[in-house]
């Protein structure tokens, strides 16, 4: 069976929250982040904002929370593991990706200890959650459609059906139709298309496990 991906929920906006916990404030951004450079060069832009700050810890998830992503996540000086990571595990707890979070903390002059630290970090960024807007990113799989001319406006109307995008189209012995389509989908449209042209088409998906 091809490899059918999940869809995931993504940020629709940059938001900005403020915590306080034992008098040190903890400022907490979270922004959209496709990719691995868009993440750092949101954290870079974070540090430039709050260069006198104690602080800033990062965590993101550039790409599918299910798999296939650049995560990273830093505790900034922070005791190792009280911040970065139990940031990360609160967006991937809840399933968003292409995210970046940045927890900007002052420091009250009051220790919190580890446990503490783990509390207030999660906290933190649990709390900017709740009042994220999220969307919903709709996974799409890739796959190959290969049929002879006579039956290609045919499989273009079935296409259209699925709403599948098509990407490029080559003609050499027969018709080679790249496409992508909800991952839901994909099973469906194999099964469809081929009963549709009694097995004279052949679909190939990427990843595909056969």
């Amino acid at each position: 069976m091809p490899f059918i991906p999940a869809d995931y929920f993504v940020p629709a906006q940059t938001i900005t929250v403020e915590t306080e916990v034992k008098k040190s404030r903890f400022i907490t951004w979270i922004a959209p982040a496709l990719t691995r450079a868009d993440a750092i060069a949101f954290i870079q832009s974070i540090r430039q904002k709050y260069p006198d700050a104690t602080h800033h810890c990062t965590a993101f998830v550039a790409g599918s929370p299910q798999g296939g992503a650049a995560i990273a996540y830093d505790d900034d000086g922070e005791p190792s593991g009280t911040a970065g990571k139990p940031m990360l595990n609160v967006l991937m707890h809840k399933g968003i990706g292409e995210v970046v979070t940045v927890v900007v903390r002052y420091f009250g002059g009051i220790r919190l200890g580890t446990g503490g630290l783990v509390r207030a970090y999660s906290s933190a960024v649990q709390t900017a959650c709740e009042q994220l807007t999220l969307q919903k990113r709709i996974a799409l799989q890739e796959g190959i459609i290969r049929c002879d001319y006579s039956q290609e406006q045919s499989v273009r109307h079935y296409l259209e059906r699925f709403s599948a995008k098509l990407i490029e189209c080559h003609y050499g012995e027969q018709v080679m139709i790249t496409v992508a389509v909800a991952g839901d989908h994909a099973l469906q449209l194999s099964s469809q298309l081929l009963e549709l042209t009694r097995g004279q088409v052949s679909i190939s998906w990427k990843d595909d496990s056969l």
